[in-house]
């Protein structure tokens, strides 16, 4: 059980990471303090998309689940849902080069009006 949650903990926290990551620049127009924060997590996505290489979350998520003896995302409602959300089927290289594309696009566009 205690796995199991700490799985589930894991995927809320990389869900909210990624969301933060595409939006929080967002943030930033509101309180540009912030820009230090999330700058460094927008490059961090933009590079793990872009270098198509395994989130420390993705390796935490799997490592609770393995623990847990659950052989892939059939956990809560809250985990299979968000799982479904970071991972979704059919996800290709193709298309994680193009979010990577996007959120780059999205926070140069707020950046350049946080810096100007």
């Amino acid at each position: 059980m205690f796995y199991q949650s700490a799985a589930t903990l894991a995927a809320v926290i990389h869900f909210a990471f990624i969301i933060f990551v595409i939006a929080g620049g967002f943030l930033v127009l509101r309180w540009p303090a912030l820009k230090w924060v999330h700058l460094p997590a927008a490059i961090w996505g933009a590079l793990i998309e872009i270098g198509g290489w395994i989130c420390p979350l993705t390796i935490l998520e799997n490592a609770m689940l393995r623990r847990a003896g659950a052989a892939g995302y059939d956990g809560g409602f809250v985990a299979h849902h968000i799982f479904r959300l970071i991972y979704p089927q059919g996800l290709t290289r193709g298309m994680e080069f193009t979010i990577a594309v996007f959120v780059i696009a999205v926070n140069v566009a707020v950046y350049r009006k946080v810096f100007h």
